[in-house]
């Protein structure tokens, strides 16, 4: 069985080093990066299933990597690293296409457990769960959804990259056509956990997914916002 692959980029040696170690005996295999240009590098010899990114890194910062990342196609998942958890840092992440956060300092079983939830979100489920869901690709935009093949496909049929979480909104969406979901709703059924006051990431999020399936950021008809209410996904529009 294939181990996991974990990269690690931060510009802290002995962070690098203790994280590695921990991962390492978990069961994960580990690479490590001291800047943007080593993560570059080792993306490019093998490809990464979640990568811990440090946002005060050196160089370019880890906050301008991802984002530069996302937009060459990186499906990995992103836990980032912050010394400073506000709120704008937090949504700067999510425009950038994080996946998740930890606050420095932290205690690794936490991290260990978010990589896990972000792996969990990677893989695909088990098609009996929802006996209910055609599994046939799905229109969404301009695009195609494939619930089964995990990916999203523009009219030319190229793989479209999304993050994990990206993914769990459009699978819940596809599972609830024609339905108004409330933030908080969309929130329990993508990513299993409440939404808290003030979070911003759903809506972020959703911005995101219309920007990749063509949709009018003025007038969005497939995934509408709902004044008042949250997001509804019209499959025909």
């Amino acid at each position: 069985m294939t181990r996991p692959r974990i990269l690690v980029a931060d510009d802290e040696p002995d962070l690098r080093a203790m994280l590695a170690d921990y991962l390492e005996m978990q069961g994960f295999e580990v690479t490590t990066a001291a800047d943007a240009v080593e993560l570059g590098a080792r993306l490019a010899a093998a490809p990464a299933d979640v990568i811990v990114l440090d946002i005060n890194m050196p160089g370019e910062n880890g906050l301008a990597a991802l984002a530069r990342l996302r937009a060459d196609g990186l499906a990995a998942g992103v836990i980032m690293l912050t010394g400073v958890g506000t709120l704008e840092t937090r949504l700067d992440g999510l425009h950038a296409g994080a996946d998740d956060f930890m606050e420095k300092p932290f205690e690794p079983r936490e991290l260990l457990a978010r990589v896990r939830a972000v792996l969990r979100r990677l893989e695909p489920g088990p098609l009996a769960a929802a006996p209910e869901v055609s599994f046939r690709p799905t229109p969404m935009g301009a695009c195609t959804f494939d619930l089964r093949a995990r990916c999203l496909r523009d009219a030319e049929g190229r793989s479209i990259a999304l993050t994990a979480m990206e993914f769990d909104l459009l699978d819940v969406f596809t599972r609830h056509p024609r339905q108004i979901l409330s933030r908080a709703r969309l929130s329990e059924l993508a990513h299993g956990r409440p939404l808290e006051p003030g979070d911003r990431s759903i809506d972020i999020r959703i911005t995101r997914l219309r920007a990749k399936i063509g949709e009018d950021a003025r007038a969005p008809k497939t995934l509408r916002t709902v004044h008042g209410e949250g997001y509804l996904y019209d499959p025909d529009a």
